[in-house]
């Protein structure tokens, strides 16, 4: 299980709609709440976010790290981490 620090959470806020089409959640406990609900990732770099996705089904063979970076399913955190969510 992951621990989703403040800018985990406010990211996610900021950002959600990259992946939804509409706000899934509005408050720092809703996004916490529903990080934990689909098992969101949190890992150090982008080679570990594309060896995560790739792991979990994803269909990343032949992709550029900046493609991985772009993909809807990954945010790119400030302080250089990757929170992975699969919608």
């Amino acid at each position: 299980m992951y621990e989703y620090d403040e800018e985990c959470l406010q990211t996610f806020l900021e950002k959600q709609e990259q992946l939804f089409d509409e706000p899934v959640a509005g408050t720092m406990e809703e996004a916490e709440a529903f990080l934990e609900d689909c098992m969101a990732a949190v890992v150090n770099n982008i080679e570990e976010a594309k060896r995560f996705l790739e792991e979990e089904g994803m269909d990343v063979e032949g992709m550029s790290m900046e493609e991985v970076e772009e993909s809807a399913e990954v945010f790119a955190l400030p302080s250089g981490q990757y929170l992975i969510v699969e919608g």
